[in-house]
């Protein structure tokens, strides 16, 4: 395994960090271990795979060797002492919640969060007699206020779903640990390439990691980052869960994050140009992306973030829901398809609303603003 260090660069530890020739055949590839169970030749051998699954590997719903290259790769590129994989962003997001809080608990929320994470926490948690509370993150007076004697962590997202707002993960962070709360951020929007959360103070970093990481829309995984104290039990209550990663997508994880520092650079740029051109149209409201200087984030997201914004904006069209349905409709190149994080540009309306999410891909530039421009000609 090549020695890594904080000198190399990012893209060279995406490469190289937790990897190495294969010591059986020399292949520069990682193996894929695509098996449920491992021998053992002794009983010793068996209680000590046993008491460390993480490494020992007993059973591949509680570790496998592909996965634990991309967890070492990833937990390098957060800046976190350990990393765990799950079968989604939703799977290590639940594991990470129950197996932090008990009845009685108390969880403070950002009021803009992925719908179906909005829904967990504010209904199935709920039910496990956890509290939760939901707060807007950009008033830190509010998220103050909203703290509790038993809130146990806060969990943000760094750029929300589908408004793009900039959450101060700073400034969160000192409220939080004045209280001895934990800052739990999903970070998928931006990827560790743009911006790193516990660098800013953070304590747990979550990714749907079937988006950026991935990249190329063919796996569904979850990844998170934190303390090892932290990943243990989110491991053991992800192994209860029965919410583990296949070693398959583990290893397209390991493919695919390769090329997320050039890919991020791609989209980036095109979203940024996009977001421009947008903001030239007469029938667009409103462009929501924190690369744009109009954006209230903006001066945020440029001091937080890697010099660049990431690639998602999302834009109110003139016209109202239905408008908004019949654009998305209209598109030839881009895809109407949920998701994000693909090469491909990928647009959703968002349901009810005449707001459009647009994760923007690594095609052209300027193929991508003629076949917006084309179905803005469809239903203007």
């Amino acid at each position: 395994m090549p020695d890594m260090n904080e000198r190399h660069g990012f893209a060279t530890r995406t490469i190289h960090e937790g990897e190495g020739a294969d010591p059986t055949h020399g292949a520069i590839n990682p193996p894929l271990y695509q098996t449920t169970t491992y021998a053992f030749r002794s009983h010793e051998e068996q209680d000590c795979a046993a008491d460390d699954a993480r490494e020992g590997y007993f059973y591949t719903r509680d570790g496998n060797p592909t996965s634990r290259m991309y967890e070492r790769k990833h937990a390098a590129l957060e800046g976190a002492e350990d990393a765990l994989l799950g079968a989604s962003g939703m799977g290590v997001l639940a594991a990470t919640l129950l197996s932090s809080m008990s009845a009685g608990c108390h969880l403070l929320a950002s009021n803009a969060l992925y719908p179906v994470a909005e829904t967990f926490i504010g209904h199935d948690l709920r039910r496990f007699g956890i509290g939760t509370t939901t707060v807007d993150i950009t008033d830190l007076d509010a998220v103050r206020a909203a703290m509790h004697p038993s809130t146990v962590a806060l969990f943000v997202e760094s750029l929300s779903n589908p408004s793009l707002t900039v959450a101060d993960i700073p400034a969160l962070a000192q409220i939080a640990h004045e209280r001895g709360v934990q800052l739990i951020v999903d970070n998928t929007f931006a990827s560790p390439y743009l911006l790193r959360p516990i660098e800013h103070g953070a304590d747990i970093v979550i990714h749907s990691a079937t988006k950026y990481i991935s990249g190329h829309g063919d796996a569904i995984a979850g990844v998170v980052a934190g303390s090892r104290e932290t990943i243990a039990c989110a491991r053991a209550m992800l192994s209860r869960l029965g919410a583990p990663i296949s070693p398959f997508n583990a290893w397209l994880l390991l493919r695919g994050v390769k090329t997320l520092e050039l890919r991020m650079e791609r989209h980036s740029s095109n979203a940024l140009a996009l977001a421009e051109y947008l903001m030239t149209r007469p029938d667009v409201r409103r462009v929501n992306y924190p690369g744009l200087p109009s954006h209230p984030g903006h001066k945020l997201a440029e001091r937080l973030m890697n010099g660049q914004f990431g690639g998602m904006l999302s834009f109110e069209i003139d016209g109202g829901p239905e408008v908004a349905q019949q654009f998305a409709a209209a598109l030839k190149l881009c895809y109407h398809a949920v998701s994000l994080g693909d090469v491909s540009t990928l647009v959703w309306p968002w349901a009810g609303s005449s707001l459009l999410r647009v994760s923007v891909g690594i095609e052209t530039i300027e193929d991508l603003i003629t076949d917006f421009e084309q179905a803005f000609l469809t239903v203007g």
